[in-house]
């Protein structure tokens, strides 16, 4: 499996940002993929996941209500629509791929990464 991120950049506070991740290698449809970040200096994150299944959706709090995850299964790319960015954004964002469906409780993981993309979000 091979993942690329790309679509950061630069942003001031309240704009917006879309990432994509293209995947390539095996079935799309059979993963479910998911968003971390890494802020300077901190530990990767969870941000985003969505489902093979269902294209159902998981959001960690502090993105909730402004970023939005989707899925292409025929363009084999999941994307990140990022609103209303602030500061606390700026972070290295990877895309990864869970071979597992998401399920109540259990969280994500990744078992395939991409590169990241640098996301920077000046006041």
């Amino acid at each position: 499996v091979q993942l690329q991120a790309s679509g950061g950049g630069m942003a001031e506070t309240g704009k917006s940002l879309r990432l994509t991740c293209t995947f390539s290698g095996r079935t799309f449809g059979s993963y479910s993929m998911v968003w971390f970040r890494q802020a300077p200096g901190k530990e990767r994150e969870f941000v985003a996941a969505i489902n093979w299944s269902d294209s159902s959706t998981r959001y960690a709090d502090s993105v909730k209500g402004r970023f939005t995850i989707s899925r292409d299964n025929d363009k084999d790319t999941v994307y990140l629509q990022m609103n209303n960015l602030n500061s606390d954004d700026t972070a290295v964002y990877f895309c990864a791929a869970d071979t597992r469906r998401l399920a109540p409780g259990r969280s994500v993981r990744g078992d395939y990464w991409g590169r990241g993309t640098l996301v920077t979000v000046s006041s």
